[in-house]
């Protein structure tokens, strides 16, 4: 088997073509520089020169693929626009083989207690975009597609990921880690590891399928701004931040990082068999 992997040289992506190749499948992945093509070259992969702008390199890569995995987003301006023509050109490539998106959890907004995938979606602003992609995405499986949703939580190990870049918030006290109110919030967190098992399991996913990558560990902000705090040598140093104050350090992504939210993961467990084993963040996280 033929994958071919988009942001295979980022944090979720790194992972991903290691579990792949642990399976024997070939990766090729995308590259939009030397350095991108040296990384994944050295997990493995064969690099496609080229950037998520370049539709008709995406579109002949898939050509080429048994099926395709789209990590990679562009931040820069037009990122909407960007996402939606890739996934268009890489599932117009890949034909009736599997298409596997990327989503997020936040695009569920604050959540009542425990939630699965049915759950109504209220994105924050920094989100806003993605559900209509992944509806337009989801779509092609009524047209002979392949398409499933992977929608991440917050991603941690490896000293990277969406978790630990909230404490690297460059405008904290020295001293202190940031929280944002009184940290009873819940994040939905999942290891980096443990997502990419998801990914390389999703495509034997029946088309149009959605999944929540989350490993069940559902932890309030207090207890992980505490464990982040021994990581950075303030043991229990917390600052407390409103969220006027947390938004102009952070910009938009602080309304996301607000949110209280809690998921199941039961179905991705069901379906395919995905068995989460990175089940204890607070004490990673502690260990920077």
């Amino acid at each position: 088997m033929q994958i071919f992997i988009t942001g295979g040289s980022g944090y979720i992506g790194r992972s991903t073509i290691q579990a792949l190749t642990r399976r024997g499948v070939g990766v090729t992945a995308l590259a939009r520089s030397e350095q991108a093509a040296r990384t994944v070259s050295d997990l493995g992969a064969t690099p496609v020169s080229g950037a998520l702008s370049d539709t008709d390199v995406l579109y002949k890569a898939a050509t080429q693929a048994d099926g395709v995995i789209h990590l990679g987003v562009d931040y820069a301006e037009g990122t909407a626009g960007i996402d939606r023509a890739a996934a268009q050109a890489l599932q117009d490539g890949v034909g009736g083989g599997p298409y596997i998106h990327t989503g997020g959890v936040w695009v569920y907004g604050d959540t009542d207690g425990v939630v699965d995938e049915d759950a109504p979606l209220s994105p924050p602003r920094v989100t806003a975009w993605r559900p209509d992609n992944e509806k337009q995405v989801l779509a092609h499986a009524s047209t002979g597609g392949h398409p499933v949703v992977v929608m991440p939580g917050l991603v941690y190990g490896r000293s990277g990921g969406l978790a630990q870049s909230f404490f690297a918030d460059p405008g904290r006290t020295a001293g202190a880690v940031p929280c944002i109110g009184d940290g009873s919030n819940h994040w939905a967190l999942v290891h980096v590891d443990d997502i990419a098992e998801l990914y390389a399991l999703a495509l034997n996913a029946p088309a149009g399928s959605v999944y929540a990558g989350v490993s069940g560990q559902n932890l309030p902000l207090a207890d992980i701004t505490r464990a982040l705090s021994h990581a950075v040598g303030c043991p229990d140093r917390v600052e407390s931040l409103t969220m006027e104050e947390a938004e102009q350090r952070m910009g938009p992504i602080a309304e996301a990082f607000s949110l209280d939210q809690q998921f199941s993961g039961a179905r991705a467990r069901r379906e395919l068999g995905w068995t989460p084993t990175r089940l204890d963040a607070l004490a990673e996280l502690a260990q920077g």
